[in-house]
């Protein structure tokens, strides 16, 4: 294919990537108001992302499996569709319940754009090549991260709008990017038989929410030491173990085992772990902090994350131009990992006066940092495994990204729930005040007395230090890792594939 009919079809899939990172960023800003609007508390605050990305995490390797079974420009459309009807039912909810469950299926169709983009460019573009290309996923991603806050913030800025535009926002850019994909996505049919693995499927989807829902709960509505904790952690291990069996028995596995034999393929799932909890988990408060702590509107709160998407953008378009023109790609994922590390260190400083300047500059450094690294874990591990598993290949990477950002939003979101709680009993008792005992519902500081609001911002920005804190060394895990990670140089070609894929696949048909 040419440069011209790699664009063209690219088109509407990067436009459909741009509609799943719009479902998350979106609302970013906007959600201590869609919060409070619905009476929500803390909890509530943390499971609205959090539903989202759980079922984005168990979706991934489905979505991953299936396109190495059946036709990926029909599984495309099908995560589009999803994602449409997921928003529509959002911006009807009445309460945080049911917005909690339209998330979830918005995060099933976020989950199909996010492992399908990966595996389509692979199948189009050979390795050596893909870091350019990689790099236009990145730079669609810092878009999408930038006009989502900036978009939600300004939304529920407008009166005449409110927050439920929020999720009918993005319904439009999911239509057109059908539309497109219909015109412009050609891609030879792999005809299989489909053999669905339910049994894995929800196995891994058990685990995964019963550790999710430990997380989340543990330290406020029971001990981290009690029973509670051990009936829980005990059942996803089991679960875990009950899962990983039934892999290796499957047909069709929805992650095959056999992947973890490799070392490149082992230490970027640790690498993609490490990263997702400290990106989602510590970036996703960002805009508490500053519409709590620093007062400021969802909108302007939405331009302060500025520095961060202008790190991600230059990063990952940069390093995506220079892998292409060299073939290496270690030297600039340990690279990023030593930005997001230090970022995350120095963020870690942060406290309801840190001047927004030294805010700019730690922002920026861990924008780098992820640019630098997400994208190109799953670029190393397709570079290693046949053409007929770069789908569950890429949708493992995808998948454990994905799971250490739920595991990090419910655990730092429990953390600062509770450093707030914390810091905000000392100083209301330092000033003489009493703890109304609010039940953990998300303050309006505007419409606090000026000595109560000045404890409640102070409580609110040390608590966000300290879960950047947290995030600093779950990144340097992340850059252990890759430091580990033997280079292999990215090959000019497709490999080939098995004699039975090659019999099975259809020259250019569409699909």
């Amino acid at each position: 294919m040419t440069h011209r009919q790699i664009m063209e079809a690219l088109s509407g899939l990067l436009l459909g990537l741009f509609v799943a990172i719009l479902s998350s960023t979106v609302v970013s800003n906007a959600l201590p108001r869609i919060v409070t609007a619905l009476h929500g508390s803390q909890s509530a605050y943390t499971w609205v992302v959090t539903a989202t990305l759980l079922a984005t995490t168990v979706s991934t390797p489905i979505w991953g499996k299936l396109a190495d079974l059946t036709s990926k420009k029909l599984l495309i459309q099908l995560s589009l569709g999803v994602y449409i009807v997921g928003s529509a039912l959002a911006g009807l909810s009445q309460n945080t319940g049911m917005l909690i469950s339209c998330r979830v299926v918005q995060g099933l169709g976020a989950g199909g754009l996010t492992a399908l983009a990966q595996v389509i460019l692979a199948t189009m573009i050979p390795p050596r090549e893909r870091g350019k290309y990689n790099g236009y996923l990145g730079a669609v991603m810092a878009v999408g991260t930038i006009g989502g806050p900036l978009l939600g913030g300004v939304i529920v800025d407008t009166s005449w709008l409110g927050w439920r535009w929020c999720f009918y926002v993005g319904v439009p850019f999911a239509a057109l990017a059908l539309v497109v994909l219909q015109r412009t996505l050609k891609l030879p049919v792999v005809k299989r038989r489909v053999k669905v693995d339910y049994l894995g499927a929800v196995l891994v989807s058990a685990a995964v929410s019963l550790l999710l829902i430990w997380v989340s709960l543990a330290g406020a509505s029971f001990a981290w030491g009690s029973w509670q904790t051990a009936l829980m952690v005990g059942g996803a291990l089991v679960l875990a173990a009950l899962f990983v069996r039934a892999e290796t028995r499957a047909a069709e596995p929805i992650i095959p085992m056999h992947l973890f034999r490799g070392r490149t393929v082992t230490l970027a799932v640790v690498a993609s772990l490490a990263v997702g909890t400290a990106m989602f988990g510590a970036t996703v408060f960002l805009s508490q902090y500053y519409q709590i702590s620093r007062g400021k509107s969802p909108t302007v709160s939405g331009l302060m994350t500025l520095p961060m998407i202008a790190g991600l953008f230059l990063s990952s378009t940069l390093v995506g131009r220079l892998i292409t023109a060299t073939g290496r790609w270690k030297r600039y994922m340990v690279l990023g990992g030593v930005l997001l590390t230090v970022g995350f260190a120095l963020m870690g400083t942060v406290r309801a006066d840190t001047s927004f300047v030294l805010l700019g500059v730690y922002m920026f450094l861990v924008g780098c940092g992820v640019g630098m690294t997400m994208q190109n874990l799953v670029l190393a591990v397709q570079n290693t495994v046949p053409m007929h598993e770069l789908g569950a290949a890429s949708s493992v990477v995808a998948f454990f990204r994905s799971l250490g950002g739920a595991i990090g939003v419910s655990a730092l979101g429990a953390v600062l729930a509770s450093k707030v709680g914390t810091y905000t009993a000392d100083g209301l008792a330092a000033i003489g005040v009493r703890s109304s005992g609010s039940g953990g519902s998300l303050p309006d500081v505007h419409t606090l007395p000026a000595p109560v609001a000045h404890v409640v911002e102070t409580a609110y920005g040390h608590a966000s230090g300290n879960i950047f804190l947290i995030a600093a060394p779950i990144a340097l895990l992340g850059l252990v890792a890759i430091a580990l990670i033997r280079e292999v140089p990215l090959r000019s070609g497709q490999p080939e594939p098995k004699p039975a894929d090659r019999e099975a696949t259809a020259p250019a048909t569409a699909g």
